[in-house]
């Protein structure tokens, strides 16, 4: 589990491509406190187990599912990576609780520089819809960021200057693809409400 609180970003150093899976080595220099083979670690939101570590290279095996499902299949080497360690028990939630399972990537519609901040507007697709409320949380690069207005068509986020100084969100373009994950809670709620009328029908 994590926080959707971005410890700061990471570059790719490598990437080897095998026939089913790609495994992304990423410089980890200044987030390997007690970090050891099988430990998770979320890239850009996306849950993933730790496979070797040399020096301060760190190597990451994603399977296909994960490389169709998010954007990790299109990062480069030289690509930077939101990071973030996995929470342990005792530590502060300062975000929303996030399981690293990316539901699916979205686009961006739009950027807007506000003063100091940034306004984007995220594709809000069919099946993202449902759990995309005002005011509620969602994972967006494995970022915690409170939703503003929501229609059928988009979501806005406004991105204070701290998480834009601390994340890649700051060099994200309209088209860029990001990874969405919706909060397991509203998650849970809308679909026991959604059964209930399927029931009761």
């Amino acid at each position: 589990m994590y926080t959707g609180i971005v410890a700061g970003t990471a570059p790719v150093v490598d990437i080897k491509d095998g026939e089913i899976i790609r495994s992304l080595i990423i410089n980890l220099d200044g987030y390997l406190e007690n970090l050891k083979i099988g430990a998770s670690v979320a890239l850009d939101g996306v849950c993933m187990t730790v496979v070797s570590i040399e020096d301060t290279y760190v190597k990451f095996d994603a399977i296909e599912e994960t490389l169709t499902r998010t954007t990790l299949g299109n990062l480069e080497i030289g690509s930077m990576v939101n990071i973030e360690r996995s929470l342990k028990m005792g530590d502060e939630l300062g975000g929303h609780l996030i399981s690293g399972h990316i539901l699916m990537t979205v686009e961006i519609i739009s950027r807007d520089e506000r003063g100091e901040g940034v306004d984007f507007l995220i594709e809000n697709t069919p099946e993202s819809r449902p759990y995309v409320l005002e005011k509620g949380f969602i994972g967006i690069d494995g970022m915690s960021l409170t939703i503003g207005e929501v229609t059928d068509e988009y979501f806005s986020l406004h991105i204070i200057p701290e998480t834009l100084r601390v994340t890649t969100i700051s060099n994200k373009k309209v088209g860029d693809k990001v990874n969405l994950e919706i909060d397991s809670r509203t998650q849970v709620l809308v679909d026991t409400i959604r059964k209930s009328m399927e029931v009761n029908k």
